[in-house]
């Protein structure tokens, strides 16, 4: 046994070894660079000048940093929940044993492969208020038809409505979790009287708890590095109410419109810093909810 683990870890570290080699040359370089220009004012044409910590300073007495940061807190709580939700409605569905499954399967996925630019445009003309489909139904119902794209009360919305839309990474990572729970625990609640519902709840929902947990981290991340999104939507300067002033677009303009490299890379650490408290947040909580197979099959 010890000499099948040992050949296990050994397959497992050479697995690893490419994608450990491209952390460490393709990202950890640039890391340790944009924590030197952090603490320096440079414009990328002259020389940096060291400032110390004068970045980390104007980061908390600017005004748009608290609203990106406000802004891209409130789409992630939003978005991650309802996105997950989604996926894992849709994988419950798709995980039924029915003629033309993959085909189904097909059609959910493909909005998640599509590139992020188009995806967004298409959604723009989707929710565009003079002759988007979404606007045109709620004329035909006699709603309200909300500027969704201008609005600062709806933009963010949109995009959460965005985000649910492509939740084919999610939904497929479910999908693999929903296959992999032991079909007898199923016959076995059913021989004990559970529905459908409970069954759902009792026997799915903690054996999938690594699932979900695995999405929701993941998810999260992804929300608070959303960019393309609100960058297309908005032409790239954002609105003038600035509710689609989001962190890593606020970010990106700092750095690539303003030439304040030392100011965005302080920002970059500042982003880096809030995912890694909530990263760290969620693996505690994790503990009271998240149920792992122990070694032998037990749970």
């Amino acid at each position: 046994m010890a000499r099948l683990r040992w050949r296990d870890w050994l397959w497992a570290y050479l697995f690893l070894t490419p994608w450990a080699l491209g952390i460490i040359f393709l990202y950890g370089g640039p890391m340790i660079a944009s924590l030197f220009i952090a603490f320096t004012k440079w414009d990328m044409v002259t020389r940096p000048t060291w400032v110390g910590s004068s970045n980390f300073a104007q980061m908390f007495r600017d005004p748009a940093f608290y609203k990106a940061l406000y802004n891209t807190g409130i789409y992630a709580i939003a978005s991650v929940p309802l996105q997950l939700a989604a996926a894992l409605l849709v994988a419950l569905l798709l995980n039924q044993k029915v003629r033309g499954m993959k085909v189904y399967r097909t059609v959910f996925y493909l909005p998640s492969v599509m590139p992020t630019v188009a995806a967004t445009v298409v959604w723009m003309f989707i929710f565009n208020h003079d002759f988007g489909l979404v606007n045109h139904v709620l004329a035909v119902v006699h709603l309200p038809q909300p500027y969704w794209l201008t609005d600062p009360a709806w933009t963010k919305t949109t995009l959460v409505l965005l985000s649910v839309w492509m939740m084919g990474q999610p939904m497929v990572i479910f999908l693999a979790g929903l296959q992999d729970v032991p079909q007898g625990l199923y016959d076995a609640a059913r021989v004990d009287g559970a529905g459908t519902v409970a069954r759902f709840r009792h026997v799915t929902i903690p054996m999938i708890t690594p699932t979900i947990f695995f999405n929701l981290i993941i998810g999260m991340i992804g929300a608070f590095q959303v960019f393309t999104q609100p960058y297309v939507i908005s032409g790239g300067s954002g609105d003038p109410d600035k509710s689609l002033l989001f962190y890593v677009m606020y970010l990106f303009n700092e750095a690539f419109e303003f030439f304040n490299m030392g100011y965005a890379s302080a920002l970059a650490w500042g982003l880096f810093a809030v995912i890694l408290v909530l990263t760290l947040l969620n693996f505690v909580l994790a503990r009271r909810w998240v149920h792992y197979e122990q070694p032998g099959g037990r749970w």
